[in-house]
């Protein structure tokens, strides 16, 4: 849906089927033309610039990573390295310190027998367990998913990318799944698991990379009460940005763990958070949350392949980070650093996009990024524009399963990095960039 007033140059019948371009637009073809010139130079004019400019990760940036510095100093003297009668400098604790796993049952609202505290990447864990349901199968399934003739996973999209490279990497066969305001469309979900071979699905149930969506209360519900035909099932619930505000007071939300039991499917959900947009992206601690059926299942296979996780690095969390309460304080002075740059993005798409009807966008209060829809058929070409100009974007594509978007539409903005002064000319770039391509579109 479009809101003002009759836009500049406006194509409201946007499809994949789309071709005529013509109807709907408000200016006649000298005056694209005039445009188009117009746009160009300003375009000449940024490029000229020079500019190097990275917009293409949700990366903290350097003011944000040194807000949280003390860190480094919590863990002065031998005896500060001592938890719970464990000493986290030897060997032990495969499944995380005892305070640890109480830090994270905090923050996810789970238990602590619940939780295994891993490494700085909670994508390190969920490919772990993907490559171990693939080479000895999850615990209920009935043979290693390499045995399977088939697997597929339900991917939501636009989603995170890396998500569908774990899938792809394993060979599994990946089915979009569209994504609605309240999360992804669960009557498509419930009808796709009906099929044995469907094995998973990718979910980032808080602020969704990249629409900055927070599933509603009845999406969560229908998750837990999903009744796949595959008795291994699993939901990779990837609650990266749980209490990752940066507009308004933190949003509760649901103990996914809790809803599944209730439902009779304790062992279907494998929950996971980190720590790397709080403290230290390098160097943080992550954690999966799942049945305790489940911690004792991986923590079985685990054992063979290591001794345990970095527990000096987990204390020296738990003594930084204390609880979830300081948590969110903590989690304010990071929102102070990332509300200007997404109010800047949200300037000038507003400004210089809106009355021209060419892109449509999310407005997220919290997560890392921007989910921007351009004139379907431009998305390529606008990243293009701005790479040429100096701007580095996503690629086009990458929130698709195989980079493949059907629309040619979708692009995600990662405005966290860069200072204010330098997105405010990243944006100039882009809202060029957008102009450009759809002005090209046009005249096609």
């Amino acid at each position: 849906s479009w809101n003002g007033s009759t836009p500049k140059y406006d194509i409201r019948d946007w499809s994949a089927e789309h071709q005529h371009m013509s109807r709907g637009i408000t200016m006649t073809r000298e005056e694209l033309e005039r445009e188009y010139g117009s746009v160009l130079a300003s375009y000449e004019a940024c490029k000229a610039q020079g500019l190097n400019l990275n917009m293409a990760r949700g990366k903290p940036a350097k003011k944000q990573l040194d807000l949280v510095s003390g860190l480094l100093t919590v863990l002065q003297t031998p005896e500060d390295c001592f938890d719970d009668g464990v000493d986290a400098r030897n060997y032990g604790e495969l499944a995380g310190i005892p305070s640890a796993r109480r830090y994270w049952a905090d923050v996810l609202g789970c238990k602590a027998d619940q939780v295994f505290v891993g490494g700085a990447a909670s994508l390190n864990m969920m490919f772990d367990v993907v490559s171990r349901a693939y080479t000895h199968g999850l615990l209920h399934s009935p043979k290693p998913w390499c045995r399977e003739e088939k697997v597929k996973f339900l991917c939501p999209a636009p989603g995170y990318d890396r998500h569908f490279q774990i899938g792809e990497f394993f060979g599994a066969e990946l089915i979009p799944v569209p994504m609605t305001p309240e999360g992804p469309d669960m009557d498509v979900v419930e009808e796709l698991v009906k099929d044995p071979q469907v094995k998973l699905i990718w979910t980032v149930p808080k602020y969704s990379n990249p629409d900055g969506i927070i599933y509603s209360d009845e999406t969560i519900r229908r998750f837990a009460h999903l009744k796949p035909a595959a008795p291994d099932f699993a939901i990779i619930w990837d609650n990266a940005y749980g209490v990752h505000e940066f507009e308004g007071d933190y949003v509760p939300f649901p103990d996914i763990l809790s809803l599944c039991d209730e439902a009779g499917r304790p062992d279907m959900v494998y929950e996971f958070a980190s720590t790397s947009k709080i403290t230290f992206a390098g160097g943080g601690i992550s954690c999966m949350a799942a049945s305790e059926a489940n911690i004792c299942y991986f923590t079985g296979i685990f054992g063979v392949q290591m001794i345990s996780y970095d527990k000096v690095n987990q204390l020296r969390h738990v003594r930084f980070l204390k609880d979830k309460a300081h948590t969110l304080e903590i989690m304010k002075l990071h929102a102070s650093v990332m509300a200007p740059k997404f109010e800047c993005v949200a300037k000038w798409l507003n400004r210089e996009i809106k009355p021209l009807g060419i892109a449509h966008w999310n407005d997220p209060k919290g997560g890392y990024f921007v989910s921007l829809f351009a004139m379907p058929g431009t998305a390529k070409r606008v990243w293009t524009l701005c790479k040429e100009a100096g701007v580095v974007l996503t690629n086009a594509g990458a929130t698709y399963p195989y980079r493949n978007d059907p629309d040619d539409s979708n692009l995600r903005i990662a405005p966290s990095l860069p200072p204010v002064a330098e997105l405010e000319k990243a944006m100039e770039v882009l809202c060029l960039s957008l102009r450009l391509a759809a002005l090209e579109k046009l005249l096609a």
